[in-house]
């Protein structure tokens, strides 16, 4: 890359600040530590101002790049944070509105920079809550991902793990339960400012795409070979162009000795999954090390970056045909967010 490129890893411990410039790593430094950050996301309309999500102690918000850092989960019943979101065009006296996913699965909003927050209760009453759980804690579950309407505030869509996508289009008033064709075990969704009608998943059984703001749902999966998909990403400029990651299911994925058996995928428009790596590309085919997270840079058309669970970064300048790998030394990746000016 041929500039300074700026994101903020979650390692399931710390939060750390990682800044490349020209392909190779300038530093990286510790922004949060020790708090169990599980997520991250980042201010659309402010480069200074990030939110984290923890396992157990709320979610954590800075206003100075990093630079300090305060929790604001004090209205939050629930200290278990695992998705976290920062509207793109819901702002309240200046501020950009905060989202907060909990386990169990709840949905909270803060217009006051956390000092306050409220909850969906119309949410967790839908009639496939009974049946929402998550397999490796199955007396719970919780929201995966928020994907937030780039331009229509009261439309949001909530990924549940392990219970599928559902949506509200009058701002959390009312919900529309998951629908035919969406995966249920759902891990990432994505919306973007070029396609506001769409809605792209990542989850445990495949992929999915709404072209109708969820309205309906179709399976992408033609041309992958492995279907428990994790990282996803939408290219910065073209939303027919996007990636995500997948293994061959979740003991593969989560394998702490270190053998995924991932794959980065690249589709463009309806043709076929496209599986990147191997000869010449700089990456092998198949990766040892689970990319949890991938990011699409903002103003940087056809870059993608995947953040592994061993704490390497993977860039590529060309959708993903040559790739290069920089040492972040990080013990681990688990989530990433570019800021608004990174």
């Amino acid at each position: 890359m041929d500039r300074s490129l700026i994101l903020f890893a979650a390692t399931d411990q710390d939060v750390a600040r990682i800044e490349v410039r020209d392909g190779a790593l300038v530093g990286t430094s510790p922004s949060l530590t020790g708090v169990g950050a599980m997520c991250v996301a980042a201010d659309p309309n402010d480069p200074n101002r990030l939110l984290v999500g923890t396992f157990d102690r709320g979610p954590f918000l800075t206003e100075d790049g990093g630079g300090s850092w305060r929790p604001v989960g004090d209205g939050i019943p629930h200290p278990r944070i695992l998705s976290v979101a920062i509207s793109p065009c819901d702002r309240v006296n200046g501020k950009s509105v905060l989202y907060a996913g909990s386990e169990p699965s709840n949905l909270y909003r803060s217009e006051d920079d956390g000092e306050t927050w409220r909850d969906f209760p119309a949410l967790p009453a839908l009639p496939s809550a009974s049946n929402w759980s998550f397999p490796p804690r199955p007396w719970t579950h919780h929201v995966r991902w928020i994907a937030l309407h780039p331009t229509d505030p009261r439309t949001i869509y909530v990924g549940i793990e392990l219970g599928g996508v559902m949506t509200t289009r009058d701002g959390g008033a009312t919900w529309e339960d998951r629908k035919p064709g969406a995966q249920p075990d759902a891990h990432a969704l994505a919306t973007h400012p070029a396609a506001p009608d769409r809605v792209y998943e990542a989850a445990g059984g495949g992929v999915a795409i709404s072209d109708d703001d969820g309205r309906t749902w179709r399976g992408r999966d033609a041309g992958m070979d492995r279907h428990y998909a994790w990282g996803l990403a939408i290219d910065a400029a073209d939303p027919n162009l996007w990636y995500v990651s997948a293994s061959t299911g979740p003991r593969a994925a989560h394998n702490p000795a270190g053998d995924a058996q991932a794959v980065i995928y690249r589709a463009r428009g309806d043709a076929p999954w496209d599986a990147l790596g191997g000869d010449g590309s700089g990456i092998p085919a198949i990766q040892r090390s689970f990319p949890y997270a991938l990011v699409a840079p903002r103003a940087r058309p056809n870059a993608i970056v995947a953040g592994l669970a061993n704490g390497s970064l993977l860039v590529s300048d060309d959708s993903g045909d040559s790739w290069r790998t920089i040492e972040t030394g990080l013990p681990h990746i688990g989530a990433m967010a570019e800021p608004a000016n990174g």
